[in-house]
């Protein structure tokens, strides 16, 4: 009996049936979170780069008066969200900030930007002045969106405490007479 349980034994080391399927049992979770972590990553970056190219956009229309009635908050708001493919819920997820600069005092603008929180009630506009001829303005948007896969590890890091990927934008412009 010992000798019959031995020899299954010594067989069962010998045989490479299974071989391939404890490698991929292995190699299989780390390949998905590595490419899970790609795909997470660029479909962030592509979010960012549309809401840069949007703002761009949108600024350059402001600079030439043209395609935008005013320079309201919701005008722009609504011309940035029209531009923009990649992000779902754009107006209710950006948040406008701008502020008349002094082009030789610094800049005024606040550290922290000001994002949609969607667990919070509608904020206000935190600062939103038009500006006037030939002043020199600086226009910030910040949008929180959901990460497309929050599990993965790549999900977590892009995201912050609230589950959510921060984007933001900024750019200047000077409001042609």
């Amino acid at each position: 009996m010992i000798r019959k349980t031995l020899e299954k034994a010594v067989r069962f080391k010998r045989t490479e049936h299974g071989s391939l399927t404890v490698e991929f049992a292995i190699w299989f979770p780390l390949y998905m979170f590595f490419i899970l972590g790609v795909i997470e990553y660029s479909m962030v970056s592509i979010q960012k780069a549309m809401l840069d190219r949007s703002m761009d956009l949108v600024v350059r229309d402001i600079r030439l008066g043209i395609n935008l009635p005013d320079t309201k908050h919701n005008t722009i708001k609504e011309a940035i969200c029209g531009k923009m493919v990649a992000m779902r819920n754009c107006s209710d997820n950006l948040q406008l900030e701008m502020i008349v600069q002094d082009p030789y005092g610094g800049v005024n603008l606040p550290i922290v930007p000001d994002c949609s929180d969607r667990a919070d009630e509608a904020k206000p506009v935190r600062e939103f002045s038009n500006g006037g001829s030939n002043e020199l303005m600086i226009l910030r948007a910040c949008a929180k969106v959901d990460p497309l896969f929050p599990t993965t590890v790549m999900g977590r890091a892009v995201s912050g405490d609230d589950g959510l990927v921060t984007l933001t934008a900024t750019t200047t412009f000077v409001q042609e007479p």
